[in-house]
């Protein structure tokens, strides 16, 4: 169990740097005790409400600012968790990769996806898709493979890509995208309702080389 506060411990803690600093020079000149001379300065800080009153009211700002802070960090995790389980699972019968490139950013933009199946199945893209940011060339991607993924009747599927802007933007809340991106998100979310049990999942860039590779083979395309 934690030892109770000294009075002197409270009144440092509740104390702004400027009080504290004049209480350092105050018991310098006149020699009374660090706590002494932080009450005096703390009392004139009080005014006429009382030091009692200015204790109590900057302990509850206290409290309020830690509770603040700790919902704050409660909603950090419970969108981390979230987060991670969309990204977690066993894949589908059908895989996906995606990814795109602008040479130089923004510039001239490839677009490379490949389609898995359980039967064999593969569908290889890689195009040039003009000229654009990096974003913009993923978006691309991903709308490419979702309609080779269409055509071929791909469902379930799992789609990996490396891109956190375009994967976050299709999960965001309507109305929450990245305006920049609305027609591209509008166009891959219109190719996702045809697609039942999809899911879209994060992968770091090591383990998207092959849609990468594509990507390149697209931007070198005249």
């Amino acid at each position: 169990m934690l030892a109770p506060m000294t009075d002197h411990a409270n009144l440092l803690a509740l104390s702004f740097n400027a009080e504290r600093a004049a209480a350092r020079r105050l018991a310098g000149a006149t020699g009374v005790s660090p706590e002494q001379a932080l009450r005096q300065i703390l009392t004139g800080s009080a005014g006429n409400a009382g030091l009692d009153v200015l204790l109590a009211g900057r302990a509850a700002a206290q409290a309020a600012d830690l509770a603040r802070k700790a919902a704050r960090a409660a909603q950090r995790a419970s969108a981390e968790q979230t987060r991670q389980a969309r990204h977690a699972g066993e894949p589908s019968a059908w895989r996906g990769w995606f990814d795109g490139s602008a040479h130089p950013n923004p510039g001239r933009c490839g677009i490379g996806a490949l389609l898995i199946g359980p039967a064999g199945e593969q569908v290889e893209i890689a195009q040039s898709a003009g000229f654009g940011n990096s974003s913009e060339a993923e978006y691309l991607a991903l709308i490419a493979l979702l309609r080779a993924a269409v055509a071929a009747g791909a469902h379930p599927l799992t789609i990996y890509g490396d891109s956190q802007v375009v994967i976050g933007d299709v999960h965001a809340p309507n109305g929450a995208g990245a305006a920049s991106l609305a027609p591209h998100r509008a166009a891959a979310l219109a190719l996702i309702a045809q697609l039942p049990a999809l899911s879209l999942r994060w992968v770091p860039r090591h383990r998207n080389c092959a849609a990468d590779a594509l990507s390149q083979r697209g931007a070198a395309m005249p």
